[in-house]
C-alpha cells in the first residue's frame, strides 16, 4: 500500500514538474478568440498553462524590452512587430503573420446622428470620434492613414477621442459616449447588440497580425509550441470562429 502511495505521489510531482507557464503578451483584439485558444491548449498540452496580458501592441512591446518574462508576442499590426525586431527581442525565423482584420466605423445603437458611410464623421452633428492613439496603437494608426487618404483627418482630428486600445474605444461607442469609433471587425461584433456597423473602412495597409517567440523568454520551446498551435487548423478555426480571416 505505501509503495502505491509512494509511486502515486512520484508520479504527482514529476507531472508538476514538467507543467509549464506560458507567457503570451497579445493585441487586445486577440482577447478573446485567444483566451479560447489557451483553454484549447491546455486540454491538449496536460499540465501546461496559458497566463495572458493584452493591451495594445506597442506597449507591449515597452514591458518586453523592459524584461517582462514573456514567451510570445502576438501583435495587431507590423509597426510593433517590427519595432520588436529592432530591439531584437524575437527568436530567429519565429515570426509568421497567422491571421487578418479589417478596420470598420461604427456608432452607438442610440446615436443622435445617423452615420450612413466614413465621410459622415465630417458633418458638423458629430462631435465626438473615438479611435486608438496612433502613437501606440494599431487601429489608431490604420485609421489615421485611412482618413487621411480620404481626406477627412483634418476634418476630423479636433473631434478625436484617442483609446489606450482598441477596446476602450470599443466601450466608449457601446457606452455612447461618443458619436462614433473606429475599430476592427471583429470587435465590433462582439458587442453587436450595443454598436451599429456603419461601413467597412478600406486601408491601404492590410489588417495583419503577426506572431513571434521571445528570445529571451523563459519558456521559449513552450512558446514555440503555443505559437504553432496558434497557426494550426485547431487555432485557425477558433480565429475564424471570432471573425478572422487568414493572413
Amino acid at each position: 500500500m505505501q509503495k502505491a502511495v509512494v509511486a502515486a505521489l512520484l508520479l504527482a510531482l514529476g507531472a508538476s514538474a514538467s507543467a509549464t507557464d506560458i507567457t503570451v503578451s497579445a493585441a487586445a483584439s486577440l482577447t478573446n478568440a485567444f483566451k479560447e485558444i489557451g483553454t484549447a491548449y491546455e486540454k491538449e498540452h496536460a499540465g501546461d498553462k496559458v497566463l495572458f496580458n493584452f493591451a495594445a501592441s506597442d506597449p507591449l512591446v515597452q514591458q518586453i524590452s523592459k524584461g517582462a518574462p514573456v514567451d510570445v508576442f502576438a501583435s495587431a499590426d507590423q509597426d510593433a512587430m517590427d519595432k520588436a525586431d529592432h530591439l531584437k527581442l524575437l527568436a530567429p525565423g519565429t515570426r509568421k503573420n497567422f491571421a487578418s482584420n479589417s478596420l470598420v466605423l461604427i456608432a452607438p445603437q442610440n446615436a443622435k446622428v445617423a452615420l450612413k458611410n466614413v465621410s459622415d464623421v465630417a458633418q458638423a452633428g458629430v462631435s465626438r470620434i473615438t479611435i486608438g492613439n496612433p502613437a501606440s496603437v494599431p487601429v489608431g494608426r490604420y485609421t489615421k492613414a485611412a482618413l487621411e487618404n480620404a481626406k477627412l483627418w483634418q476634418a476630423v482630428e479636433p473631434k478625436l477621442i484617442l483609446g489606450t486600445s482598441v477596446r476602450q474605444c470599443l466601450d466608449y461607442v457601446a457606452r455612447g459616449e461618443v458619436d462614433a469609433g473606429f475599430v476592427y471587425a471583429t470587435d465590433a461584433a462582439i458587442v453587436k447588440d450595443k454598436v451599429t456597423l456603419v461601413a467597412t473602412v478600406p486601408t491601404e495597409t492590410p489588417v495583419t497580425y503577426p506572431i513571434a517567440v521571445i528570445a529571451a523568454g523563459p519558456q521559449a520551446a513552450e512558446g514555440r509550441k503555443f505559437a504553432d498551435y496558434v497557426q494550426s487548423p485547431a487555432g485557425q478555426a477558433i480565429l475564424a470562429k471570432y471573425g478572422f480571416g487568414r493572413p
